[in-house]
């Protein structure tokens, strides 16, 4: 692995593009949206420590309640078929423990400087590719996925002067709608799944990054099915069309924690080029396969980072078969 960066960028305070800072989505009724709202303030005005103590107490109740649990130790079985319940054991609850402090740690506006914590690393010589291509008036494709902490990380990058919107999903309730006006504070612009090719292409050819998560499965008529753990998972193909269309490079920028939990890292790594001479639906599969192996290396680094409780294979290829990629 690459040396960190060792002179890390100031802060900055971006503004997202006006054109995508729509929410979409269900807010609360005035008097619930301020009830909530304010209990969430208190929650941010807790010590660091007593958040993070709150952040494992929450994660370790809704395992203990059984919230998702039998999800996310059948797919710890299905990966690591020969390690044992009991560690299978430790990195589910690890897994809601994670979602817990990323939950907690994006009601909250502030940045790191503010909140006091050490100014976050970067690691890998990719990072100074990405740079050089934003530096160029280009556009890049950023890929991540639900691990460590990808609200966070997502906000890191766009401070350290990378114009950058996220492809994001309508969401609802008090809570999620404050997480999204964090991302707009923060200054990344909101792209939604509908027309979402169509902006993404736009905003790589204005020289704005995008963010995408890479794995959540989607329908099987909408999706390309790689490996992923073994099995076949239906993704999205969004990342690979535009990089296809636009000579956009794509990177992969995974916000790491450190042992306590409370620190976090950027790790970079790319351009991860698609394939030549193959058919372009070929291309397609084959870049999205080679983009999902890279998160899979950090999953299985890191296990207990990933959310493991999400049904990530819940949807099978046809029988009839989509293009996809066998492992």
């Amino acid at each position: 692995m690459s040396a960190p960066v060792s002179a890390p960028e100031s802060p900055r305070l971006p503004v997202p593009p006006a054109r995508l800072t729509q929410v979409l989505g269900e807010r609360p009724g005035p008097v619930v949206g301020w009830v909530v709202n304010r209990l969430l303030d208190a929650v941010c005005a807790l010590p660091a420590s007593t958040r993070d103590a709150l952040a494992r107490f929450v994660g370790w109740l809704a395992f203990s309640l059984g919230i998702r649990r039998r999800v996310a130790l059948e797919n710890l079985r299905h990966a690591y078929p020969d390690m044992s319940e009991a560690e299978r054991r430790r990195i589910a609850l690890g897994a809601y423990v994670t979602m817990t402090r990323v939950v907690l740690e994006s009601i909250d506006e502030r940045d790191h400087v503010e909140l006091g914590w050490a100014e976050p690393e970067v690691q890998g010589g990719a990072w100074g590719a990405l740079k050089e291509t934003v530096a160029k008036g280009q556009g890049a494709i950023i890929v991540t996925a639900h691990f460590g902490n990808w609200e966070r990380a997502g906000k890191l990058v766009c401070q350290r002067g990378i114009p950058l919107n996220a492809l994001v999903r309508p969401l609802k309730g008090a809570l999620n709608m404050r997480i999204v006006d964090n991302r707009l504070k923060a200054g990344v612009g909101l792209i939604y799944p509908k027309g979402a090719i169509a902006q993404v292409h736009e905003a790589v050819k204005l020289g704005e990054s995008v963010l995408m998560l890479l794995d959540q499965a989607l329908p099987a008529k909408a999706a390309v099915f790689v490996p992923f753990f073994g099995r076949p998972a239906s993704t999205t193909p969004a990342m690979a069309v535009v990089a296809r269309r636009t000579g956009a490079p794509v990177f992969v920028v995974m916000g790491v924690r450190d042992a306590s939990g409370r620190r976090l890292r950027l790790e970079v790594e790319g351009p991860i080029p698609p394939p030549e001479g193959v058919s372009e639906q070929d291309a397609i599969t084959a870049h999205t396969a080679a983009v999902t192996a890279v998160l899979e290396k950090y999953i299985r680094r890191y296990p207990d980072q990933w959310l493991w409780l999400h049904r990530r294979w819940k949807v099978q290829p046809p029988p009839e078969g989509p293009p996809s990629l066998q492992g």
